[in-house]
C-alpha cells in the first residue's frame, strides 16, 4: 500500500494496458482516475472514471483543465492510437490525429499537473511509448514518429522539473498479450512474432503495469529521463 493517499490519473485506463495499471495502483493503494473516450466506460472496482477523447481537443482542454484542479500526485500517459500504412499512402489527417492523441494530449495532461507536483516538491510523470518509439520498421511511420516524440518530451520535461522532485520516465511495451494484439495480428502472427522473442512469449499486460507502477511508486527515489524497454529482449538481440 505505497500509494495510499496518492491520487493517479491513468488516460486509457479502461481496457488492456491502461486497464492493468489502474488495477495495480489501486492494489498499491493510491486513489484513482482512469479515463476512455466515451461520455461512460466500465473501470476496475473502486476507480473513477472520466470520459475523454484525445482526439478532440476540445475535450483534451477541458479535462486539463480539470487536472489542473484535481492536483494528481501521479500521471501515466497511456492513451494511445495507431494505424499501419505504407509511407506514402499515409493520410495527413489521419497522421494528426495519431499525433493529436498520442503526443498533443499528454504534452497538455502533463503541463496540468505541473502545479500541484510542483507545490508538493513530489510527483511522478509516466508515458506510455512503445518499443516502436525505440526502434522501427515499415509502415510504422505515424506510429514511430508520435512515440519518439513522447520520449523526447519527457525527456526535456524531466530534465526541467527534477529538482522540483517530479521523476518523469517513458515505457516502451514490447508485444503484449491484450484483445487489441490478437484482433491485429492472429494466431498466425502472434506465433511468428513469439518467435522471434527471446523468452518467446508476449508480455502480460500485469508485467507492464507492475514496473509502470513502481516508476511510479516512492521506491523509485533517482530513475528520470528514461525509456525503459519491457520486451522480454526484443530489442536488445
Amino acid at each position: 500500500m505505497g500509494l495510499k493517499g496518492r491520487l493517479a490519473v491513468v488516460t486509457g485506463g479502461t481496457r488492456g494496458i491502461g486497464r492493468a495499471i489502474t488495477e495495480r495502483l489501486l492494489a498499491d493503494g493510491a486513489e484513482v482516475v482512469a479515463t476512455g473516450r466515451h461520455i461512460t466506460g466500465e473501470v476496475p472496482r473502486n476507480a473513477r472514471y472520466e470520459g475523454v477523447d484525445c482526439e478532440v481537443p476540445e475535450q483534451v482542454e477541458a479535462f486539463s483543465r480539470k487536472l489542473a484542479e484535481l492536483k494528481p500526485d501521479i500521471l501515466i500517459n497511456n492513451a494511445g492510437f495507431n494505424k499501419n500504412f505504407p509511407f506514402a499512402e499515409i493520410d495527413p489527417a489521419l497522421f494528426a490525429r495519431i499525433q493529436q492523441v498520442n503526443v498533443t494530449a499528454p504534452f497538455r495532461f502533463s503541463q496540468a499537473v505541473l502545479g500541484g507536483m510542483r507545490e508538493r516538491k513530489w510527483g511522478r510523470i509516466v508515458g506510455i511509448s512503445s518499443i516502436f518509439g525505440m526502434i522501427s520498421k515499415e509502415h510504422r511511420a505515424s506510429y514511430s514518429a508520435s512515440k519518439f516524440a513522447l520520449d523526447g518530451m519527457m525527456t526535456a520535461l524531466a530534465a526541467e522539473v527534477a529538482a522540483d522532485g517530479i521523476l518523469v520516465n517513458c515505457v516502451a511495451p514490447g508485444f503484449t498479450e491484450t484483445d487489441m494484439t490478437r484482433a491485429a495480428l492472429g494466431e498466425k502472427g502472434i506465433a511468428e512474432l513469439v518467435a522471434r522473442v527471446p523468452i518467446r512469449r508476449m508480455a502480460q499486460p500485469e508485467e507492464i503495469a507492475a514496473f509502470t507502477a513502481w516508476l511510479a511508486g516512492p521506491e523509485n527515489t533517482y530513475i528520470s529521463g528514461q525509456i525503459i524497454a519491457i520486451d522480454g529482449g526484443f530489442t536488445r538481440v
